[in-house]
């Protein structure tokens, strides 16, 4: 699969180039995903589905 999603450029002290990064804050990720799973709870009337899935995830990163 390709990697289509934009990366964060960072600058690194010692050298003074440009590296990507390949992760992503948790709070973040959270942050960008919210909206859209709430717009998808609304129009598609599964909220019930959606609480479940957010229950589900937040044990697993309670780990």
């Amino acid at each position: 699969m390709a990697d289509t999603a934009a990366r964060t450029v960072v600058r690194t002290r010692s050298r003074g180039s440009y590296a990507a990064s390949g992760r992503r804050h948790p709070l973040v990720a959270t942050a960008m995903v919210l909206p859209l799973a709430a717009l998808l709870a609304v129009v598609f009337g599964g909220w019930d589905a959606v609480v479940t899935q957010a229950s589900s995830v937040g044990v697993m990163l309670g780990r």
